[in-house]
Formats: C-alpha cells, sequence, structure tokens
C-alpha cells in the first residue's frame, strides 16, 4: 500500500459503477423536473387568471318592525300537515 492509497481522498476517487449509475439517473430525473417546471410557468403565464365563482347566498325575507310572523298554531299545522310531527 503505497502513500497514496490510505488517503481519505482515494476512497472518493474510486469509480464506481452503481455510483455513476445512480448519478446517470439523478441527473436525468433532474433535468425533466427542470424541463415540466418551465412548461409549466410558460402555460401558467399566458393563461388568464381564473376568477373563482362567488356564490352569492339567498338572505331572508326581512321583517318590518311591527309585522309578525303566523301565530304557533298556524305554524304547527302547517308543519303537521307536510309530515313533520316534531
Amino acid at each position: 500500500m503505497t502513500r497514496k492509497d490510505r488517503s481519505p481522498d482515494a476512497r472518493f476517487n474510486e469509480a464506481d459503477p452503481g455510483k455513476i449509475e445512480r448519478d446517470a439517473t439523478l441527473k436525468a430525473v433532474t433535468d425533466n423536473m427542470a424541463k415540466l417546471k418551465a412548461l409549466r410557468l410558460a402555460r401558467e403565464a399566458t393563461e388568464q387568471p381564473k376568477l373563482p365563482a362567488t356564490v352569492k347566498k339567498a338572505r331572508a325575507k326581512s321583517k318590518k318592525p311591527g309585522e309578525k310572523g303566523p301565530a304557533l298554531a298556524d305554524w304547527l299545522a302547517s308543519h303537521h300537515s307536510v309530515g313533520r310531527r316534531t
């Protein structure tokens, strides 16, 4: 063993076929991700911004201050006629 073989950098200078394949795969995946991101950003830049559809809720009729609702007996009768028993 020579002095060069015992150096800590000697372990990292050896060509490992598995490491070379992993590095190539990682580079291919990273390049593909960058390409897809560029395409997405270009597509989003050309599209018109979509505004969310606002849904208006129907408001209950407001009663006038002097106006009263139906009598309790009438209200119960109307609910009883449509099948509500509570």
